[in-house]
């Protein structure tokens, strides 16, 4: 099990220190910022949508390696996937950070999301996780300028 646990968090590191996607969409659609007051993490996202499907996204920011990492891997496995997809993604995403129930979760469409599940066991480090998440639904719903997650 530490092997696997070994594994997890070498792949949020790398994501930490190599994020995907860093760096602004050439003529975004859809742009939302987002912050976490508590910690201090934020996040810009940008989106490129065209017939309902995620062509193009990218982020900037700052924040811990749980932020930086969640941001890069959600963008990662939204690219190319319908709005449709990307919503079940955030629900699922997000009741598998803040529910904890495996048996409930859609692995086959988080993908290498799942990895992100452990952090879960640390209240403290979810809305770090979900920042991202949430900055997305909102420019996908089109609220307001800012997320602050509290």
């Amino acid at each position: 099990m530490n092997d696997l646990q070994d594994l997890y968090q070498d792949i949020i590191m790398d994501h930490n220190r190599r994020p995907r996607n860093f760096g602004p969409v050439e003529q975004p659609t859809h742009k939302k910022e987002g912050y976490n007051p508590l910690c201090g993490d934020q996040i810009e996202l940008e989106l490129k949508i065209v017939d309902e499907i995620v062509v193009d996204v990218g982020f900037t920011g700052v924040g811990c390696a749980i932020s930086k990492s969640s941001a890069s891997m959600m963008t990662e496995e939204i690219k190319g996937k319908t709005l449709e997809v990307v919503t079940s993604m955030f629900e699922q995403f997000r009741r598998m950070i803040t529910v904890n129930n495996e048996n409930d979760l859609d692995v086959d469409l988080l993908g290498d999301l799942e990895i992100l599940q452990g952090v879960s066991r640390y209240p403290a480090r979810i809305k770090c996780a979900t920042l991202s998440w949430h900055t997305l639904n909102s420019a996908l719903e089109g609220d307001g300028d800012t997320v602050t997650t509290e």
